[in-house]
């Protein structure tokens, strides 16, 4: 390769490199500001299904498991589960089948059968003659927070 040609060669990678260089910096300085947009949905509303494996006698208890379905498409949280009221055969007292409040405080997924970690005590009073209440099924009627 002869002088000539290095030296084109050199020129001419020199005018590459500035012209890309060039193109590279070719921009103007700005600030700016904006806006944007977005909506968040809203609560549904949790079915809670109870699960007493246990047949209950007077006197006796029961452990209570609880399960949720949940509608939303996002996580919903379950506090405190309340035993709001008892439906029972006919002439069985309601009052004689009572659960304390049961702090669940869990978030809860999208979806059906959603296992609560917390369990309840549900008890069956002994009030004497109890007779109605015999090979009957009560259905708790629960609520949440």
């Amino acid at each position: 390769m002869g002088k000539l040609s290095r030296k084109f060669l050199v020129v001419s990678g020199v005018v590459v490199t500035l012209a890309i260089g060039g193109i590279a910096y070719a921009y103007f300085s700005s600030t700016g500001s904006g806006t944007g947009t977005a909506s968040v949905g809203s609560s549904s509303a949790l079915t809670i299904h109870a699960s007493a494996p246990t047949t209950l006698y007077p006197g006796t208890s029961s452990t209570v498991s609880f399960t949720v379905d949940n509608p939303s498409p996002g996580h919903e949280r379950i506090g405190t589960i309340h035993l709001a009221s008892v439906d029972t055969p006919a002439s069985c007292s309601a009052a004689d089948f009572t659960m304390p409040d049961v702090t669940a405080n869990q978030d809860v997924a999208s979806g059906n059968g959603i296992a609560i970690t917390a369990t309840g005590t549900l008890t069956m009073a002994n009030n004497g003659n109890q007779d109605a209440c015999q090979a009957g099924t009560i259905t708790l009627h629960l609520t949440s927070n």
